[in-house]
């Protein structure tokens, strides 16, 4: 028989940051080419793959707020928490850069052609690609399943209002199979195997175009799919490494004889592959060949995608971001939402679907939708600084796409009571991501003001 529910977000001290080394177990990271392997810190290379890093927690200090805590004010106790996740690591999208790459060595290598490689490139002559599409990796279930166990530790308490109410949590996904099975093994590490199948309802939203879904806004809005307005950043960033990988290309090409050249587009698909197959297959050669500046370029390649396509530089983020506020206060408020954005009112307007009282709230849905949603919040301390550049990083704005996108991103709502404060409810936001070892989550804190959130939404 177990115990009491566990309550760590409630009762502990401290609060259990994912800064150490099992931020990526058991996947294997290799030193950038060049770090003197045997002196000072080893770079953690993982943390410039952008949407394709492993989370771990980022100090709060690096968007302003140095002194905030996740712990819990004296005299407050936490009454609902809303969760809104990312799925774990995947394999690349169909037709992704990586797999356009493969099929360019393999037809290097034909019956016929000279092509050959020699040094640090000698392992591409016998390379083939071996990587999948769209679903979830073996880590990536992990990281969600890991989730689901963290989850249950800080705020497993909470359950005991849905015991007294004989009722069961909803848990919300979308209809893709990497989404499906992201919600089933957050489920799994919340409530265990095979306890999960008994003791949540997962609803599943269906993302396909024309069909209204929070989690997948992107399908309904038009301005999304016009490339001058939804995919400004994708333009941007193609652009980008133009210049950026000379020295590194140089070095490749004069490793390859025969009937091929290594260009800027090339240098992203290999780190690219340097991203996928270490969370696919647990290591990559690929990872060894670039240098800790190629690194950081390619970080900034994905900086632009995501701040100008889903990130405050994005005329349509918000707009797609609305559905998901909108539920938010919903739940806040205890009504239904109105039909002004990209939710769909076939489940939130009824109490089965989409129950207005519960304690526990817990989304999936995609990266961008993350970031579109944090746009919409006007989260503006995850952005300091003036628009990111197109022709280099100058360093001198906040948004870092590795921070705010990585493979399980999560943002965490806690509404408390605080009877010994002014105002007795209170709202605060965790935004967990991924930085350096010695960092800790970015946390805003709010009142709750009724009127304000109305306006909100």
């Amino acid at each position: 028989m177990t115990g009491i529910e566990p309550a760590s977000a409630q009762t502990a001290p401290a609060y259990p940051y994912n800064n150490g080394p099992a931020k990526s177990f058991p996947l294997i990271l290799p030193q950038p080419h060049g770090s003197a392997n045997n002196l000072g810190d080893k770079v953690d290379i993982s943390r410039f793959w952008g949407n394709l890093a492993p989370w771990y927690s980022v100090s709060s200090a690096d968007y302003g707020l140095p002194n905030a805590s996740p712990n819990i004010p004296a005299g407050c106790t936490i009454n609902q928490m809303q969760l809104l996740y990312r799925h774990g690591a995947r394999y690349p999208t169909s037709g992704a850069a990586p797999a356009t790459f493969a099929a360019k060595i393999a037809n290097a290598t034909k019956a016929g052609n000279s092509f050959r490689t020699t040094g640090e490139l000698g392992f591409l002559t016998g390379w083939t690609y071996k990587l999948g599409a769209e679903l979830l990796t073996p880590f990536g279930r992990s990281q969600n399943f890991q989730l689901g166990v963290e989850y249950r530790q800080l705020y497993g308490e909470l359950l005991n209002n849905f015991t007294a109410a004989k009722t069961l949590p909803v848990f919300r996904t979308e209809s893709q199979d990497r989404m499906v099975k992201t919600a089933e093994n957050f489920a799994a590490g919340f409530f265990g195997v095979p306890e999960y199948m008994d003791e949540v309802n997962i609803e599943i939203l269906v993302e396909a175009n024309n069909v209204n879904n929070s989690g997948a806004a992107y399908s309904t809005c038009p301005n999304s799919n016009i490339a001058s307005r939804g995919s400004i950043g994708s333009t941007a960033a193609t652009n980008s490494p133009n210049n950026a990988f000379n020295a590194t290309l140089a070095r490749f090409n004069a490793e390859v004889t025969g009937n091929l050249t290594f260009t800027p587009t090339d240098a992203i698909a290999m780190l690219q592959l340097c991203s996928y197959e270490t969370d696919a297959l647990g290591y990559s050669a690929f990872c060894p060949l670039f240098s800790e500046q190629d690194f950081a370029n390619y970080e900034y390649y994905y900086d632009l995608s995501f701040y100008y396509n889903q990130g405050f530089g994005s005329p349509v983020a918000a707009a797609q971001g609305k559905g998901y506020l909108q539920e938010w206060v919903a739940r806040l408020t205890h009504t239904f939402p109105t039909a002004n954005s990209a939710l769909n009112l076939t489940f939130d307007n009824n109490t089965v679907y989409f129950p207005l009282n519960n304690s526990i709230y817990a989304d999936a849905t995609h990266e961008v939708i993350v970031l579109d949603t944090l746009t919409a919040f006007n989260f503006t301390a995850l952005q300091m600084g003036p628009p990111l550049s197109p022709t280099g990083n100058r360093g001198e704005n906040s948004f870092v796409a590795s921070k705010l996108v990585p493979f399980a991103t999560h943002f965490t709502t806690q509404v408390m009571t605080c009877p010994n404060r002014n105002q007795t409810q209170q709202i605060r936001f965790i935004v967990y991501v991924f930085s350096s070892i010695t960092s800790r989550p970015y946390l805003a804190y709010h009142p709750y003001r009724k009127t304000a959130t109305n306006n909100t939404s």
